[in-house]
């Protein structure tokens, strides 16, 4: 899945979310997470999450992806992948892909252990941005 543009490289991706879950900090649940995203400008941000002895402030991999890119001047993801701690691909739960939405939209495309999705068939009917008034 790509847009006509040069076809994406998913193992650099992969590569950048394993790199990321590295440095995971999960002391409580031992589940170390990485995320690698491409960004509509060429760059490539990651993420990994941050435990908390309160676990409700514990933070996902996608939140860190989501203030690097806001911190790296901003753009939209276009492709996403997401790693356990034994590098193998996982999904991100529903309030990550939520949070993927606002920044991707429904095309983000999606490594998932079963191929290639947009996140609008991993999150359909998604409520965003253009329904605010």
């Amino acid at each position: 899945m790509t847009d006509g543009a040069a076809p994406v490289d998913w193992g650099v991706l992969r590569e950048a979310a394993r790199d990321a879950m590295s440095r995971a900090y999960a002391p409580y649940s031992g589940y170390p997470v990485g995320v690698a995203a491409l960004v509509d400008d060429g760059r490539i941000i990651s993420g990994s999450n941050v435990e908390n002895a309160s676990y409700g402030l514990s933070l996902c991999a996608e939140c860190g992806l989501v203030s690097q890119l806001a911190a790296t001047g901003g753009g939209r993801l276009t492709h996403f992948t997401c790693v356990d701690g034994a590098g193998a691909v996982l999904v991100p739960c529903g309030r990550c892909r939520q949070l993927l939405y606002e920044f991707g939209g429904p095309e983000l495309v999606m490594e998932t252990p079963e191929g290639l999705r947009t996140l609008d068939e991993m999150l359909p009917q998604a409520f965003g941005p253009q329904h605010l008034g």
